[in-house]
């Protein structure tokens, strides 16, 4: 029985192992296919956006006190604020109103525009959204401050 015991463990042992000599590692089977430093540099910002007054803007939108501003409050009155502003409005007259009150537009399958801004340690981010077949926009304010705890 010992000597049984013994040769299923050899087996396994030897079945572990593999029994052949490894496999040369060949340049074409690189587990990363781009040598270090060949990757494209991220890229550049294109629209640096500065942060809108606290208060009304230039544009009409009143931004207010944003800085002390707790986004779970602030958000659904700039939301209204928004969709007040924009109601009957249509995607060329929408652009052109946002634009005027500091945001960056793209228009893809859907209308986004945008203010992003870094402040201190805390990106800062507000946002429109119209959707084809959505008549209401969708409007937000995010706030994410970095070491937050």
């Amino acid at each position: 029985m010992r000597i049984l015991a013994l040769a299923m463990i050899a087996a396994l042992a030897g079945c572990a192992v593999g029994g052949g000599p490894a496999p040369e590692p060949t340049t074409t089977s690189a587990v990363f296919p781009a040598q270090r430093g060949t990757a494209p540099p991220p890229p550049a910002s294109s629209v640096r956006q500065s942060a809108p007054p606290e208060g009304v803007h230039g544009g009409g939108v009143d931004f207010g006190q944003w800085r002390q501003a707790d986004p779970a409050t602030y958000q659904p009155r700039f939301q209204t604020q928004i969709r007040q502003r924009l109601a009957g409005k249509n995607n060329a007259e929408a652009i052109a109103d946002l634009e005027r009150n500091g945001f960056a537009c793209e228009q893809g399958g859907r209308l986004e525009c945008r203010i992003e801004i870094m402040e201190q340690q805390c990106g800062i981010d507000w946002y429109v959204v119209i959707e084809p077949n959505n008549p209401q926009p969708i409007a937000g304010f995010d706030r994410m401050c970095l070491g937050a705890r």
